[in-house]
């Protein structure tokens, strides 16, 4: 009778860790299902958003001066999916929208202002040194210096920093308006993908 019990429970633990493996299985692939769709979304939306950023003729006085829309889809995937993530997105973004859209020496501008943005946002971040419209402020601000120094490098002179000021000046509100939205869509992005 002691044998039979302790059969019994053996092989209820058995199928109680079967079950729970199985479930976690499920839920692994759920995730990366969910991961994979993600990706997919922002990528083709920051393909838009590039699109329609490059339609709008914003002019301040400086040349540069971009409304940050793809910037957007920046913050949702740090915020929702990680730094790797994020970069791989970045760079399919800026590669399509200077092929499909722009003068092939955006490509150059655009990863410039890309990785510094991107490293700068995702060191805030992780340490925690500011909330998400302070994150995305520092981003926009990041982008314009990033692609300023591109700019000094190819031209071989530093006359270009004269804008600089107007281009920091649109970085800091679009990234403030940016980092707003950002945090609306991060929390409905989060709400969406824990009820699938």
């Amino acid at each position: 009778m002691p044998n039979q019990k302790k059969t019994v429970t053996e092989s209820y633990k058995k199928s109680a860790a079967a079950v729970s493996k199985g479930r976690g299985t499920k839920q692994s692939r759920r995730t990366s299902a969910q991961n994979a769709a993600l990706f997919g979304i922002l990528t083709a939306l920051a393909l838009v958003l590039g699109y329609v950023e490059s339609l709008v003729p914003v002019y301040l006085g400086a040349p540069g001066v971009k409304l940050g829309l793809a910037n957007l889809v920046t913050m949702v995937g740090l915020y929702c999916m990680g730094t790797k993530e994020t970069a791989l997105i970045s760079v399919v973004r800026v590669l399509l929208s200077g092929i499909l859209f722009g003068p092939p020496s955006a490509i150059l501008f655009g990863l410039a202002g890309t990785a510094l943005s991107l490293t700068v946002m995702a060191l805030c971040k992780r340490f925690r040194l500011f909330g998400m419209v302070g994150v995305s402020i520092l981003g926009g601000v990041a982008h314009n210096i990033g692609q300023f120094l591109m700019a000094a490098f190819v031209v071989n002179t530093f006359g270009v920093f004269s804008y600089l000021p107007v281009l920091l000046t649109a970085g800091c509100a679009a990234g403030a308006l940016i980092g707003l939205l950002g945090g609306i869509l991060v929390g409905r992005v989060n709400r969406l993908f824990r009820t699938i």
